[in-house]
């Protein structure tokens, strides 16, 4: 059989993964509850918020969720979590910058704190000396990140509404990075790629989907042959040349052999690799302190 078949036919299984088992199990203390109220239009609004508590005179991640509708996902309440040091009192507050996270297929902005329990990575960054950068997630659907024929563009809700919204809240827009798993890996890549977001300073992706050639079934993904070539992430490689980049994936994946030949041929250094693992979050959070010192580094 078709090896690069098989990977893709086993990656539509398995980028279904969304919130699997693992992510209902994650600990939530210390995230907020979901926005209730009627979503906000216009502008991401209508934050809720909580904090955990760090030992005296460390920094606090503080977390806060809202919601609003998009003009590029008309009538979607859009979900949005965010996670940040809340700065010791006293003195003028930096701008910080932000890491955004694209989450994979069937999944939410949910998967930023109950999949990966990344506001809890992050505190430990904090509490290791970690330069402080803030993380944010956005619902995007099963879109793959890039325009649809059904009229629906969430990498342009993330570049037109969200990252201004992150500005609006103080967060440095000269510095941020991207991350993402399964099919936000894939997104974060190709948002990388296209050079959309001038700030962009680091780029880091986790099992990304990512294929060299299309296939019919990969229509929920691409809705044409027109639509692979015009956002296909090999042959935009060339693009990440100067932009630090850290990719990773388990050696157990299904996805492993067409992310190590995305790799290969990648110009520059490229960060992470393969260990044992497979396509879920056991295996992200493994890899996670190691994307966030990444990218602590690369957005100081």
């Amino acid at each position: 059989m078709d090896k690069s078949a098989l990977t893709r036919r086993r990656l539509l299984e398995l980028a279904g993964i969304g919130l699997g088992a693992s992510a209902l199990s994650a600990c939530t203390e210390g995230v907020a509850p979901p926005e209730t109220s009627p979503p906000v239009p216009a502008s991401p609004a209508s934050p809720t918020t909580s904090g955990q508590r760090a030992r005296a005179g460390a920094l606090t991640v503080r977390t806060s969720t809202g919601s609003f509708v998009s003009a590029f996902r008309p009538g979607i309440a859009s979900h949005w979590s965010l996670a940040a040091p809340e700065l010791p009192p006293g003195g003028a507050r930096p701008e910080l910058p932000v890491a955004v996270f694209l989450h994979g297929l069937h999944g939410s902005h949910k998967a930023l704190f109950e999949g990966l329990s990344a506001h809890k990575a992050l505190q430990r960054h904090l509490d290791a000396g970690g330069a402080p950068f803030a993380i944010a997630a956005v619902d995007g659907g099963n879109t793959w990140w890039h325009p649809r024929a059904d009229g629906s563009d969430t990498q342009s809700m993330l570049v037109k509404e969200f990252v201004p919204f992150l500005g609006r809240r103080g967060y440095d827009l000269g510095r941020i990075g991207l991350f993402g798993l399964s099919m936000g890996g894939f997104g974060s890549l190709l948002l990388a790629s296209q050079g959309r977001l001038p700030g962009i300073r680091a780029v880091a992706a986790m099992s990304p989907a990512v294929w060299d050639n299309y296939d019919a079934r990969m229509d929920t993904a691409f809705d044409s042959p027109a639509d692979f070539a015009a956002h296909d992430v090999f042959a935009l490689r060339s693009r990440l040349a100067a932009v630090p980049k850290r990719i990773d994936c388990g050696t157990g994946d299904a996805l492993a052999a067409t992310v190590r030949a995305y790799r290969a041929g990648l110009k520059g250094d490229v960060e992470g690799g393969f260990r044992p693992g497979g396509h879920d979050y056991s295996y992200w959070r493994t890899v996670l302190p190691e994307v966030f010192s990444f990218l602590g580094h690369n957005l100081a």
